[in-house]
């Protein structure tokens, strides 16, 4: 799975990673950003984490108002969802002149298994938004977050802003950093199988009463329903013509994942929006959309896709 849009310098789209320390930097490097967009009579959002995003609004004042505002941890808990759901939702409801964005997407409570898919969701912003007019800052906490996060950070954003100043990334890569994390999904006990299956209602039925069963609500267990027919369905049709279904609960969280011989050869599937007149290819953003996080590794046994579902006896904090 490669991405080959690297940065020119004549894209108008503009990427830059902001590291600050402490609520002070942070402001300092954001807030500006937001009344320069407002001054300018450009449409601006921000999609941050809930605390910062308290910050923010009180320090906007009552320009907040002029503001899109969104809890990063909400709108944003599945990273497949945020270019789709998030960036380009704001972005494609403003297409006539330039944008302005506040995304951060990875803090330090993101957990081992979400990181993957938040580093890939960075670098896949480039490839997504190439040629568009829309400026999307990320902040990144170096004071919370490790060293290899901050090193990531600057292989996906082609420009870094520091209490040094603003300059050009040596280190952008984002394909790289794509190919990188596209790894292997390791198998637990325990796991429930359906092999080389094109059942879809046999599948449909067992993810239904197994995740009733790991304690999901019937909404949700619903959900997960919906995502393991689009998965598998997709395999039937686009992948080896049938799948192979895993079905698990590990304390209060449910996993479903499909398994083919095909090969996923376009790294923003399920990423794009779908228009109002597409008749096919919602399937696999129907699945970002309902689920907590989906992971996918893709290589030459074929492709994997991972989708979690956590059960929602208390907020959501994976």
């Amino acid at each position: 799975m490669s991405v080959t849009a690297d940065a020119c310098p004549a894209d108008p789209f503009v990427h830059p990673a902001l590291f600050y320390r402490g609520d002070a930097e942070y402001l300092a490097g954001t807030v500006p950003f937001v009344w320069g967009g407002l001054a300018a009579d450009e449409p601006v959002a921000v999609a941050v984490p809930g605390r910062n995003l308290d910050l923010l609004r009180r320090e906007l004042g009552a320009d907040a108002g002029r503001v899109r505002l969104l809890d990063m941890t909400e709108a944003g808990r599945n990273p497949g969802r945020i270019i789709p759901g998030v960036l380009r939702a704001f972005a494609d409801a403003h297409v006539d002149g330039p944008v302005r964005i506040i995304g951060e997407p990875i803090w330090a409570a993101r957990s081992a298994v979400e990181y993957p898919a938040c580093v890939q969701h960075e670098a896949l912003i480039n490839l997504a938004f190439a040629g568009r007019d829309v400026t999307i800052l990320c902040p990144y906490d170096v004071e919370t977050l490790t060293p290899d996060v901050l090193a990531d950070a600057e292989a996906t954003h082609p420009v870094l802003i520091d209490g040094a100043g603003r300059r050009t990334s040596p280190a952008y890569a984002p394909g790289e950093v794509v190919d990188r994390y596209n790894r292997p999904l390791a198998t637990p006990d325990g796991v429930f199988e359906l092999t080389d299956t094109t059942d879809l209602a046999a599948a449909r039925a067992l993810a239904h009463v197994r995740a009733i069963r790991c304690g999901l609500s019937e909404e949700q267990a619903a959900d997960v329903e919906v995502v393991v027919t689009e998965l598998l369905s997709n395999s039937v049709e686009h992948g080896s013509g049938s799948g192979t279904v895993r079905l698990w609960d590990d304390d209060g969280e449910f996993t479903c994942e499909v398994h083919d011989r095909g090969k996923l050869t376009d790294p923003l599937a399920g990423r794009r929006p779908a228009t109002l007149h597409q008749p096919r290819g919602r399937g696999l953003l129907l699945v970002n959309h309902l689920a907590d996080l989906v992971r996918v590794h893709t290589g030459s046994d074929g492709t994997t896709i991972r989708a979690y579902f956590r059960a929602r006896s208390g907020r959501h904090t994976r």
